[in-house]
């Protein structure tokens, strides 16, 4: 009997833990997307090399625009308008939108990039 006690118990916690990380990502704006991950992802590809990015650690570069504030602006890249599925094409490869552009491929995943995008979504003005 504590066996069986002890085996709903687990699948008890099972259920919550799977309730708590639904509801974690899907504070996101982008379905999927994981700010804290996002975060991790634009420092590891070194993105404050070349932007601003609040929230980011050592993020203060000056070769590409601020990306604080992003998620409010209508446009990316001038070239398209600003939603998560842009946001994330633009980030895993930026020559196909604008071939002359100073952003390198940095061959993002398209994973990494909706994580990216996620966390990118948080920056309003």
């Amino acid at each position: 009997m504590i066996r069986s006690r002890s085996l709903g118990s687990w699948r008890v916690l099972i259920v919550i833990a799977v309730v708590a990380c639904a509801r974690r990502v899907s504070n996101s704006a982008v379905p999927g997307g994981d700010v804290s991950r996002g975060a991790t992802a634009l420092a590891a590809f070194s993105c404050g090399a070349c932007h601003q990015i609040d929230g980011i650690a050592g993020a203060a570069g000056l070769v590409g625009p601020p990306l604080n504030g992003i998620a409010d602006r209508t446009m990316i890249a001038g070239e398209l308008p600003n939603t998560p599925d842009n946001m994330k094409r633009w980030i895993i490869d930026p020559q196909s939108v604008e071939p002359n552009t100073a952003m390198p491929n940095l061959h993002v995943s398209p994973i990494v990039a909706r994580d990216m995008v996620a966390y990118l979504y948080t920056l309003r003005n």
